[in-house]
């Protein structure tokens, strides 16, 4: 059985909830196929803001370049929404972004056709 470093960063709002049940799925998967996942919390977004004063820690930062996977739930909400900009607790996706060189947020898309002429896809 191997085993697999992942950082959770369990967000905000719905985030947490929905971060524990990817766990359960791939603790699934991994009993089906062989492997252990290791998970480390780390906090990252409104949630860091009130435990940390900042969106974007840096041992969240370091903490997910040692990890072989980050999972990362929804953050922000509307109890941070009076915060100024470079302090919002959307700043942790950007930051986590950059500091692990990552370029893209790709999600799956299904364009129906009653709404086809109204979509630039």
């Amino acid at each position: 059985m191997s085993d697999h470093t992942i950082a959770l960063i369990k967000g905000d709002g719905i985030g947490p909830e929905i971060v524990q049940s990817a766990c359960q799925v791939l603790d699934a998967v991994g009993e089906q196929h062989g492997h252990r996942f290791v998970y480390r919390d780390y906090l990252a977004g409104g949630s860091a803001i009130d435990a940390l004063g900042e969106p974007l820690p840096d041992a969240t930062v370091e903490g997910c370049r040692a990890a072989d996977a980050v999972l990362l739930g929804a953050v922000g909400g509307p109890k941070w929404d009076a915060l100024p900009r470079d302090a919002a607790p959307e700043r942790a996706l950007l930051g986590i972004r950059s500091a692990l060189r990552l370029y893209s947020n790709i999600r799956p898309v299904r364009q129906y056709r009653a709404l086809r002429d109204a979509s630039p896809l």
